[in-house]
């Protein structure tokens, strides 16, 4: 395999990784939130549970893509596997 393919796959799994994450994330908010959280509150203030919860997973996979991502680029070579996307071409002026 070649750099070019090396970076759509490294770019479609950590996509893939990012949503699984968020996924889980949101699940076990969710537990968490119907077993401790959603009997204390009252009736009415409940509905809003589902929003942070879904705002708190999207922060915490962000939060593990990163930290997962900076461990990852210091395990491996960059420039050996993958190619760049951004390339910076010839400027004419």
């Amino acid at each position: 395999m070649n750099k070019k393919v090396n970076t759509i796959l490294f770019i479609l799994g950590a996509t893939l990784f990012n949503i699984l994450i968020a996924i889980l994330s949101f699940f076990l908010l969710l537990i968490l939130y119907a077993k401790f959280l959603a009997p204390l509150l009252p009736e009415n203030s409940r509905s809003w549970g589902f929003t942070i919860i879904f705002l708190a997973a999207i922060v915490i996979s962000i939060f593990v893509y990163r930290v997962v991502l900076k461990y990852l680029l210091t395990k491996v070579e960059i420039e050996k596997y993958f190619d760049p996307l951004f390339v910076k071409g010839n400027l004419k002026r």
